[in-house]
């Protein structure tokens, strides 16, 4: 008899292929048989005619602190997501020296919004190695699985100590690096990732560690994944690197190589589609080569106590070196500052902000005199206040103590461009960012916006194609064994839908974090039930009272 047996489905098994009737049968965390009559189960789940898809593979996410503290990493598991692959952009927390913690969780409070008293409070240091880092996960245990890259700026910092964010590594701190990832690769690293993104900086301005790797350092990483023979290369890449130099990374790798961050400027509009086509010639040429599309728009809430939006113009450099204080009060209200800050915005250029004003509102005021300019965009209030935009967001922050709340949608707001990047099949769907930037917004339901908005509202592909695209694509991507596809000796990753109404609620804030720091959260629409390994996380209502910690901590990839 099977531990589980869910009947009365609509199957669709993420290969792309047609749903079709049927029962998907699960014994010791693996799908045991798929069709008409897969014999009887101790569990019996009647489907009612609803679809079973494998859940979804959220390829690049950041979760590597809170999982420490929170091992479900909600609100992943009932969104639908049953893998969770951490640590991308260089972004980890191990390797680490005690010494080097505060910096570490102090650059993570900017380069992924997170905040530093939940980071002081939640993580738990039970490690400094990467290998003692996997051991501690895998210890303690994980609702979601979960994968974890081997980050470029850990390893940096390990190696420089110091000066990870201020010079060249020398052959010698380029070979210890080098034997770091080595060692990471050996335990069961996912691959390894990087950024040179001029929009990652930590504390202060200070560019994130990779940033500061010459192409001797980043050709030397790269070919110590094609000495492992194993794993996948991932960058966020500044967005003037050329295609070239990224496919000669990936040829000295000899491994898959994800390049993110590719996101739709009204500015440039063509720019991410001649990404997508090098990519494209890649490919041709035999490299294993993907570009990291959102299915989302990308949409920050903020206030300028921390104005990430802003963090990729040189120009506001002062400002994130003062920080904090009436130091940096006094430069925001600074008319020196300012004409600096509109003529750099007044050259556009591939970059997160280039004066959309009219996409960017007034959320929330703090003071009842201004409460008739929330839900005006700031083109339409600083031309009825007679300034220039910039002018009236900082006036108006500065008049209520930085307090005053803004949203604004920076990139991928073109549905017709989006509509292209997401049927390219050079484009992975990825960019959830899940875990991080939790002020600012959630992604962490991309893959149930892209069920929900882009299949069923706006038909731009069948439901079959969308659910390879978030199960199948990314598994073989990275090397995923075993996961992705509802099909016999296949994990029992599941995930129960409902395509009519399918899809993310509203972002809503919570203040759920340690500290009692406050986050954004979008619940899921239309998900019944999300099965790790054959066990229920998550139904209708969410994540489980007593959910088990049914995840594994992947170690083991395709090569």
């Amino acid at each position: 008899m099977h531990d589980l047996v869910i009947e009365n489905a609509s199957v669709i098994d993420g290969t792309g292929r047609p749903a079709f009737a049927g029962s998907v049968a699960v014994s010791g965390g693996r799908i045991a048989a798929v069709g008409k009559d897969v014999g009887a189960g101790r569990q019996r789940v009647d489907a009612e005619g609803l679809s079973l898809m494998p859940g979804i593979i959220d390829n690049h996410t950041h979760y590597d602190a809170q999982i420490t503290w929170d091992p479900y990493a909600s609100p992943s598991p009932a969104l639908g997501v049953t893998t969770i692959v951490m640590g991308n952009c260089g972004f980890t927390i191990a390797p680490c020296r005690p010494d080097d913690r505060d910096l570490v969780m102090r650059n993570l409070t900017h380069v992924e919004g997170m905040s530093l008293d939940a980071l002081r409070t939640g993580i738990q240091w039970e490690f400094e190695t990467f290998p003692e880092y996997l051991d501690f996960l895998e210890g303690r245990g994980v609702g979601p699985n979960a994968a974890v890259f081997v980050g470029h700026s850990s390893v940096r910092t390990w190696a420089l100590r110091g000066d990870a964010a201020k010079r060249a590594a020398t052959p010698e701190e380029v070979a210890q690096m080098q034997a770091m990832v080595r060692e990471a690769m050996a335990v069961g690293a996912v691959g390894f990732s990087t950024t040179t993104s001029l929009q990652h900086n930590g504390e202060a301005g200070i560019p994130m560690p990779s940033r500061l790797a010459d192409d001797a350092e980043f050709d030397a990483l790269a070919s110590t994944l094609a000495e492992s023979g194993k794993g996948t290369l991932m960058i966020t890449k500044n967005q003037a690197t050329p295609m070239a130099r990224l496919e000669a990374l990936s040829a000295l790798a000899g491994r898959p190589f994800i390049v993110a961050a590719l996101l739709h400027s009204n500015i440039t509009p063509e720019q991410v589609f001649e990404d997508l086509a090098s990519i494209g010639d890649a490919r041709a040429r035999g490299r294993r080569l993907y570009g990291a599309v959102s299915p989302c728009p990308l949409t920050f809430e903020f206030n300028f106590h921390a104005p990430y939006v802003l963090e990729g113009l040189a120009s506001w450099l002062p400002a994130m070196e003062a920080h904090a204080g009436p130091a940096y009060r006094a430069l925001l209200a600074s008319a020196e500052f300012r004409a600096k800050v509109k003529a750099e915005i007044a050259t556009p250029t591939r970059r997160m902000f280039n004066g959309e004003w009219e996409r960017m509102h007034v959320l929330m005021v703090k003071k009842p005199e201004h409460k008739h300019l929330e839900g005006v965009s700031v083109a339409r209030a600083a031309a009825q206040a007679g300034k220039h935009e910039l002018d009236f967001v900082l006036d108006l922050a500065l008049a209520e103590d930085l307090d005053t709340m803004f949203i604004a949608t920076l990139l991928n707001s073109d549905e017709a461009a989006l509509t292209r990047m997401l049927t390219d099949d050079n484009a992975l769907i990825s960019l959830s960012d899940a875990g991080a930037h939790l002020e600012f917004f959630c992604d962490a339901g991309a893959g149930l916006h892209m069920l929900g908005h882009w299949v069923r509202e706006r038909g731009i592909m069948p439901i079959e194609r969308a659910v390879r695209r978030l199960t199948s694509e990314p598994a073989e991507a990275l090397g995923i064994q075993d996961r992705g596809r509802i099909a016999p000796g296949a994990w029992a990753d599941l995930a129960l839908i409902d395509p009519a109404t399918v899809g993310r609620g509203p972002a809503v804030r919570q203040h759920d974090l340690p500290s009692g720091a406050s986050r954004l959260v979008t619940p899921a629409r239309g998900v019944h039930g999300v099965w790790v390994n054959g066990e229920q996380l998550a139904n209708a209502e969410g994540l489980l009272p007593q959910a088990p910690l049914a995840g594994q901590v992947l170690r083991s990839f395709n090569s």
